[in-house]
């Protein structure tokens, strides 16, 4: 399964104009950001409030991630405090993974930002969430939290920000876009054997755990005959031929 390391701002200083700061507003889009992950079958680590930008790029480092992706939101310089708006995302100039996926997230917020002309997928070297990760590093700006309509645009759109981040990450691991549904309970109804979860929802890819009938599942979504499910053995796909819901 595809696994992302996800980095929240720890940034309890930067206060909204509007109110709030930008640790407590990033962690709510990280949070909302956890039904569209589970039902597309990507697993995450996350940092905590506690922590660093350092100590997240050290824990991300630690660790083997398809991708890290830090959340935030800007500020403009105090000469023109206030006055500047748009998203931008950056990536390391030299990362062709991390070019592809920043692409893929403008692409996704143009189609949610009032203005599309002011978000942009920038390079950049000076950002160590970006420059000092193993995995491909991709840091969002989601917009101005100095600016008052930046500021609100973000609190409005947590649940569409969230939303198009993932399904541009399912864009980026090949995968189908599943929306999340309120988990409901399923139990696994076989008459021999076993029944594969999978970590997409296909019969030619990787088996990640088995289940047997009886066995007791939480259905997070569905695509097609397949469903997203959290199980014993994990989050993953099953046959939606072989679960009986409740």
């Amino acid at each position: 399964m595809p696994k992302i390391y996800l980095s929240p701002s720890t940034q309890e200083a930067n206060p909204y104009i509007n109110g709030g700061t930008e640790e407590e507003v990033m962690n709510q889009l990280a949070d909302a950001m956890i039904p569209y992950l589970n039902a597309n079958g990507i697993s995450y680590i996350r940092n905590t409030p506690q922590m660093t930008a350092a100590s997240s790029i050290r824990q991300s480092n630690e660790g083997n991630y398809d991708l890290h992706l830090a959340l935030h939101s800007n500020a403009a310089p105090e000469s023109n405090s206030g006055q500047v708006r748009g998203t931008d995302i950056y990536y390391y100039p030299s990362s062709v993974k991390g070019k592809q996926e920043a692409n893929l997230l403008a692409d996704s917020f143009k189609t949610i930002y009032p203005d599309p002309n002011k978000v942009r997928a920038l390079p950049i070297t000076s950002l160590g969430e970006v420059s000092k990760t193993k995995a491909p590093g991709i840091l969002i700006e989601t917009a101005y939290h100095d600016n008052p309509e930046d500021a609100q645009w973000i609190k409005d759109n947590i649940d569409n920000m969230a939303r198009v981040i993932v399904e541009s990450l399912t864009k980026y691991f090949g995968m189908p876009f599943i929306t999340p549904v309120a988990p409901y309970p399923g139990v696994v109804n076989i008459r021999w054997g076993h029944l594969n979860l999978r970590d997409k929802p296909s019969t030619n890819s990787q088996i990640i755990g088995t289940l047997f009938n009886g066995q007791r599942i939480t259905i997070l979504g569905r695509y097609g005959d397949w469903y997203s499910v959290e199980t014993p053995s994990g989050i993953g796909f099953v046959s939606s031929d072989y679960v009986q819901s409740y």
